[in-house]
């Protein structure tokens, strides 16, 4: 997809000490994967190295910030360094020009157990977890008459005189995971592709990103 003809890497130094077996230990698999990591790379296009201070100096001379904040979404606390090892290499920037981020959240799902740990209402367990719901996967992408594009979540029995086998689903939101209804039927909910994450919504300051998984071949958006 993307013609890369270089790679540049900031280089990781694990230091050993005489005596220190302890600590030398732990740092040679360091070593060992970053050869394994190097060479793999060399494979496929040039390698260029620099060391944690090259890229420090390089981003103070640019004028650029590095948030410590590691569960942070922005552009500051993760790519900073990356967007200043490849402005080293290619030049012709001072500053970032986009900033925007998309953020892959996967999906959470429960594994099946026979029914729930704690009883309900007239000291019925009733089942929990699983990776099906009323002939749906979860997660599946689908299309509802009023919701629009959200993914499947539980399902649960909700039987009528008229229909006593008859089953709902749960539907959430693709952009923040927030579930819009527990009572979707699904004969209202067409199916669109199956699905195992979802974009979560861009840092605020930041113009939203979104995107949708790729739907199955042969299907209509």
């Amino acid at each position: 997809m993307f013609p890369v003809s270089t790679f540049v890497v900031e280089d990781i130094k694990a230091k050993t000490w005489k005596g220190a077996r302890k600590w030398n230990v732990m740092f040679s698999p360091l070593e060992i994967g970053k050869k394994w990591f190097y060479s793999e790379l060399k494979r496929i296009a040039s390698l260029e190295t620099r060391t944690g201070n090259d890229t420090y100096q390089i981003r103070q001379n640019l004028g650029l910030k590095k948030s410590k904040n590691k569960l942070s979404n922005k552009f500051g606390a993760h790519c900073v360094d990356s967007w200043v090892l490849a402005n080293w290499f290619v030049g012709g920037h001072l500053k970032p020009e986009n900033t925007q981020l998309i953020e892959v959240i996967p999906l959470e799902f429960h594994r099946r157990q026979l029914h729930r740990l704690q009883h309900s209402v007239g000291h019925i367990r009733t089942r929990y977890g699983g990776t099906m719901s009323a002939g749906f996967k979860r997660g599946a992408v689908v299309k509802h008459l009023k919701f629009g594009f959200c993914y499947v979540g539980d399902w649960q029995e909700s039987p009528t005189k008229k229909d006593p086998s008859r089953k709902t689903i749960s539907l959430h939101s693709l952009d923040t995971g927030k579930r819009l209804t527990q009572n979707a039927i699904p004969n209202d909910c067409k199916f669109k592709s199956y699905g195992s994450w979802r974009i979560s919504t861009a840092a605020k300051g930041a113009t939203a990103v979104r995107l949708r998984p790729v739907l199955q071949e042969g299907l209509p958006p």
